[in-house]
């Protein structure tokens, strides 16, 4: 088996798309889940400080069950509580063949859950396609995967956690740990040192523009977590990549924020998280940054 998809990119995409339908199925979870559980944290951490200080209490309790994890209980129908049966939990079929309705309460069920293992579907054929069956292939597996999750989280709640994006730039940068530099293909940083330089220069960039931005405005124009999202995605890529991934993600953040501001009649003053920009171009880059930068420093040479 291991030797047909090496040697087959056709059966390692297809194969991959299987895989990704599977993962994607379980990204929805995390995706849900994760923010409730961290709230969830978060408020205890900060109940346990104000009691420590002798600080009056009354924090509301959430109405999550005692045991709420990634795994436990059981996905269920928020409207009636009828438990997903494994024939009602196959990736994108099952959503079709309910017509995207509970079974038991006909309640609707939001197009974003096949939507979800469709995009992690194809994003993992195209890395297979881009990288063959190779150890780049499970890194840029991983940096998919943790983009994806990052980025619809910050889509719903306008945050990027912690527990997400520092990971993933210890990931980006221990790359060099397990490879041969020797084998690194132009869209990966090509040595640690671009990798690290990648990874710094990432969280300064957006570092400097956020004081420079709150200096001026006396605003915050975007998240701490976005530092960091852009560091990991640098120390993938490398610094060199760096410009791509912000001139991509700012165009595509300025283009379809418009759109947003036009769709919702809203004013300047409406919001939009970034992450989602920065994971689209961070991708892009990963997969096909020496060939856009190419083309784009032909387009400027007369």
């Amino acid at each position: 088996m291991i030797e047909l998809l090496s040697n087959n990119l056709p059966l390692l995409a297809g194969f991959l798309f299987i895989l990704g339908l599977l993962f994607g199925s379980f990204y929805n979870v995390v995706i849900h889940r994760l923010p409730k559980i961290l709230n969830r944290e978060w408020r205890e951490t900060a109940t346990e400080i104000l009691k420590e200080a002798d600080c009056k209490v009354d924090c509301p309790q959430d109405s999550l069950p005692e045991k709420y994890t990634l795994v436990t209980p059981r996905s269920a129908c928020p409207k009636c509580g009828h438990q997903i049966t494994a024939l009602e939990n196959i990736p994108v079929l099952s959503w079709a063949v309910l017509g995207g309705k509970c079974r038991s309460c006909k309640a609707s069920i939001s197009v974003r859950y096949p939507l979800v293992e469709l995009l992690t579907a194809t994003t993992f054929a195209l890395c297979g396609w881009a990288f063959g069956f190779s150890w780049l292939l499970l890194f840029a597996v991983i940096f998919t995967s943790y983009l994806i999750i990052s980025s619809f989280i910050d889509y719903d709640h306008k945050i990027l956690p912690d527990q997400l994006t520092l990971p993933l730039i210890w990931v980006g940068l221990s790359t060099f740990l397990f490879l041969d530099p020797s084998v690194i293909q132009p869209s990966f940083a090509p040595d640690l040192y671009s990798s690290v330089v990648g990874a710094l220069c990432g969280y300064l960039v957006l570092w400097s523009i956020y004081w420079l931005f709150k200096i001026v405005t006396g605003k915050e124009g975007m998240g701490h977590g976005d530092f960091k999202l852009l560091a990991a995605i640098g120390a993938f890529v490398g610094f060199k990549m760096l410009p791509l991934v912000i001139i991509l993600s700012t165009v595509t953040g300025a283009v379809l924020g418009i759109i947003a501001m036009v769709i919702n009649k809203k004013g300047r003053d409406y919001t939009i998280p970034f992450g989602p920009f920065l994971a689209i171009s961070g991708w892009v880059t990963l997969l096909w940054g020496e060939p856009l930068t190419g083309y784009y420093l032909n387009f400027l040479t007369p």
